[in-house]
């Protein structure tokens, strides 16, 4: 097995340093590592990567999602088809905005109470045992419907702004509205929706190959 590392990183990335970069200002710059199928088992620690946005690290053998708690400007991060059974030590990703981890061994959506930009979570086809389904924690649900800066104040302060500078409003309106909008829960074994209601503004909700008898499609837009 292997063990990603900045070596490896260093080592193994299409893109090379600059004659006049030290390795320490290359892996400063890098946005994207793509380490997909490569008998991957463990991530380092990566903390010299401040920059990195995407992160692909699917079709590997990663059982815990570790050192992960710098890598606070990334967005995508691809884990699907991996060994994970648990969702873990993401609480610092404040910018994530799709999160890939279908294929894994997850029993439990849990969690994710800190990612307050999540728009898309992808846990299709978990490897359950037999007779098991996916199971989502209420707490992590809340967290994907509500943001704490959706508060009353927080509305008058943009409304106030709004009436004195239109531009202010513009800027943070798009921040104010973010909620999770796409979720994934296909080949799970599922049997009951309910109590995904609660995610208000979700836009799509792709669940195939499931158990469900009896959806509300007012209320959540099957794919």
């Amino acid at each position: 097995m292997v063990r990603l590392t900045l070596d490896l990183i260093a080592k193994k990335s299409n893109l090379k340093p600059r004659k006049e970069e030290t390795t320490l200002q290359y892996l400063k710059k890098i946005t994207h590592i793509n380490f997909s199928a490569k008998n991957i088992d463990a991530i380092e620690d990566l903390s010299l990567c401040k920059n990195l946005s995407v992160l692909y690290l699917y079709d590997n053998c990663i059982s815990q999602i570790t050192n992960l708690n710098y890598a606070t400007n990334l967005t995508h991060l691809y884990l699907q088809n991996n060994c994970i059974s648990c969702i873990e030590n993401l609480g610092s990703l404040k910018k994530l905005e799709k999160l890939y981890l279908g294929g894994n061994y997850i029993a439990v959506i849990e969690g994710l109470e800190g990612l307050e930009g999540l728009r898309e979570l992808h846990v299709e086809s978990q490897r359950l045992p037999l007779g098991e389904k996916l199971l989502f924690d209420p707490r992590t649900l809340h967290s994907l419907a509500v943001r704490p800066n959706l508060s009353i104040l927080t509305k008058n302060i943009v409304i106030n702004a709004y009436n004195e500078k239109r531009k202010v409003y513009l800027d943070v309106l798009p921040f104010l509205q973010k909620s999770l909008s796409i979720l994934n829960i296909s080949n799970n074994n599922i049997d009951d929706v309910r109590d995904l209601e609660i995610l208000e503004n979700l836009n799509q909700l792709i669940a195939v190959d499931n158990q469900l008898l009896h959806v509300k499609v007012r209320t959540l837009n099957l794919s």
